[in-house]
């Protein structure tokens, strides 16, 4: 069985992710969460395989929303799905502990493809975000 958190404010979003969940991913069990508060006080009712973040979530900052999942779980799975562009927010929230970063505007496809890395054991970054980021990587400090 994987159990699949998806801490979004917009419901139809989780119902979305839920649908392509349950269409692609084999056992799974998926809980939703509207607010901040109610992910964090998920964590103490199950282990999660997965947790789906919506980065801009009513109550608290996404950053430190993510953070406090990672103290109440270390090693929890993160990918944080949010509708600003990767290149503002991507590696800010790798280095912050979650394990991938999409864009809400990406196709299910990719959303699938994202999800099976993770839970997988790898991360994920679009090839899109991958081949912005490899230049910044690649410069020698002064």
């Amino acid at each position: 069985m994987i159990n699949v958190l998806i801490a979004d404010d917009h419901a139809g979003v989780r119902r979305g992710m839920i649908e392509i969940m349950k269409a692609e991913v084999k056992d799974v069990v998926c809980v939703e969460a509207e607010y901040a508060d109610q992910a964090v006080a998920q964590l103490q009712i199950h282990r999660w395989n997965l947790i789906i973040l919506d980065i801009a979530m009513l109550g608290r900052s996404g950053i430190d929303l993510l953070r406090d999942l990672e103290r109440a779980q270390p090693g929890i799975a993160v990918l944080v799905l949010s509708t600003y562009p990767e290149d503002q927010l991507g590696k800010r929230v790798l280095k912050a502990g979650a394990r991938g970063y999409l864009n809400k505007a990406s196709g299910p496809e990719e959303l699938v493809k994202a999800i099976r890395k993770i839970l997988a054991g790898g991360r994920y970054i679009s090839s899109a975000h991958a081949d912005k980021l490899v230049p910044e990587l690649q410069q020698v400090p002064d």
